[in-house]
């Protein structure tokens, strides 16, 4: 067992012999990996005649499992997804597929017993579920995905947001065609382009009928949400154990990691001369737009930049690395850095714009909820908004596709080498330690 294996297994092992009351006070998630682990392996050791020890053992094939489930939930995906683009071939799909099933954040986790592979699992099988229409499928999908990890909420939210987006670019249609005027709208444009959609979704949203209709089409998820609220008020709080090292704020620089993240996964994709040129451009034709984006960034970079104990001494994860080599470089470093994210936020964007405006709207609130309460900069937080942002992207092309595939191979092989190869000890303890994600 490795770092949070200590906790993970015996837990398993407990439910595995029966102990269900028995709980880990340190575990913060919910026993959706356990309950899962232990309703595969006791099938499997009747069927396969296994006794003993090795019923319970701590070598589960759980997120094995998982991970294979996940490459093919990514293959159905991208195919859904991208049904109607014609030119996308059967090559680039199971390319694109293999790409992100080795996404670096994720794929380290399939050989150790955390609850990402199977929190991804159920979440992308639940939003399957919901782009085929099959909500109540959805919904118990993403009751299964909260047992993994509660923040999985926001997305059951995100699964009703798409049938909500879908309805509001009907009816954004219709206004326009009424008015007809759609010549002369323009999604990219000015604040009062976004003055009027913001308006026309006050407007929607207040309808008792409109309301109505949502409510109808998206009753499993609301009765999920609902749930989650309820669990909220008895448990007095989203952390089932250790709430000390847990405990939610508004943290709203996690966006900003979060998109320079997504940038530097996404090199091939967000960081061409290309986007480079267009934003410069951009630039030029927006700068009080751009100006005030940088006021407001700089203000909740200065009231709102919270650093986590665990960031500060667990120097085994490489977000250690990263906030002693760049954030703590000089006090102006993390306002510096301003340019950057604009870049980032503009290039995310922009990628997305094939997507309706409600699509986006309501993917940068899941977006928001997901990031911004985590205290703590930890890039698994970052794993599902990263492949859901990345699902719903064009399909690029051969040459950049092959170049993020090599780039995730390599990365790849460098932390599994690491982890496995450049262990070290800490001066208070005899236990051999391991850097990794």
């Amino acid at each position: 067992p490795n770092m949070d294996d200590a906790f993970h297994v015996p837990q398993a092992q407990a439910y595995c012999q029966g102990r269900f009351l028995q709980w880990d006070p340190m575990i913060t998630t919910l026993p959706g990996l356990y309950l899962v682990s232990v309703g595969i392996v006791k099938p499997a050791a009747w069927l396969f005649g296994w006794t003993g020890s090795v019923v319970c053992s701590a070598g589960m094939f759980i997120n094995l499992l998982f991970t294979a489930g996940n490459l093919y939930l990514l293959y159905l995906l991208l195919f859904k997804i991208h049904q109607k683009n014609k030119a996308v071939s059967d090559f680039q799909r199971i390319l694109s597929t293999l790409t992100l099933a080795t996404f670096p954040a994720l794929y380290f986790f399939t050989f150790l017993y955390y609850t990402d592979p199977g929190s991804v699992f159920f979440t992308l099988f639940a939003y399957l579920m919901c782009l085929y229409g099959n909500h109540k499928t959805s919904a118990l999908l993403g009751f299964c995905g909260f047992m993994f990890r509660q923040t999985n909420i926001v997305w059951t939210v995100f699964c009703a947001g798409n049938i909500a987006a879908e309805k509001l670019s009907e009816a954004w249609k219709t206004e326009l065609q009424k008015k007809k005027d759609e010549k002369n709208f323009s999604r990219k444009g000015s604040f009062s382009d976004l003055f009027r959609i913001l308006k026309f979704l006050i407007e929607y949203l207040v309808s008792p009928k409109n309301l109505v209709t949502l409510t109808a089409l998206t009753w499993p998820y609301i009765i999920l949400v609902i749930m989650f609220f309820v669990f909220v008020f008895i448990n007095g709080g989203i952390v089932v154990g250790d709430r000390s090292s847990h405990e939610a704020c508004l943290h709203f620089p996690q966006l900003f990691y979060f998109l320079s993240f997504t940038v530097f996964f996404s090199f091939p994709h967000l960081l061409t001369p290309t986007k480079i040129r267009k934003f410069f451009l951009s630039l030029q034709k927006h700068p009080v737009m751009y100006s005030l984006t940088a006021v407001i960034s700089l203000f909740l970079i200065w009231k709102f930049t919270y650093v986590h104990k665990y960031l500060l001494a667990d120097n085994r994860h490489y977000t250690f690395y990263v906030w002693r080599k760049i954030f703590q470089r000089h006090e102006l470093v993390k306002y510096v850095l301003v340019p950057v994210y604009m870049f980032a936020g503009w290039s995310f964007v922009d990628t997305l714009k094939s997507k309706s405006i409600f699509w986006i709207l309501m993917y940068f609130v899941c977006l928001l909820a997901v990031t911004v309460p985590q205290k703590l900069l930890e890039f698994r937080y970052f794993i599902l908004p990263f492949l859901i942002y990345r699902l719903n992207i064009p399909f690029p092309s051969l040459y950049r596709q092959l170049l993020e595939l090599a780039f995730y191979t390599v990365v790849n092989a460098v932390t599994i080498y690491i982890f496995l190869n450049k262990t070290f000890q800490w001066p208070n303890s005899n236990e051999i330690q391991r850097f990794m994600w």
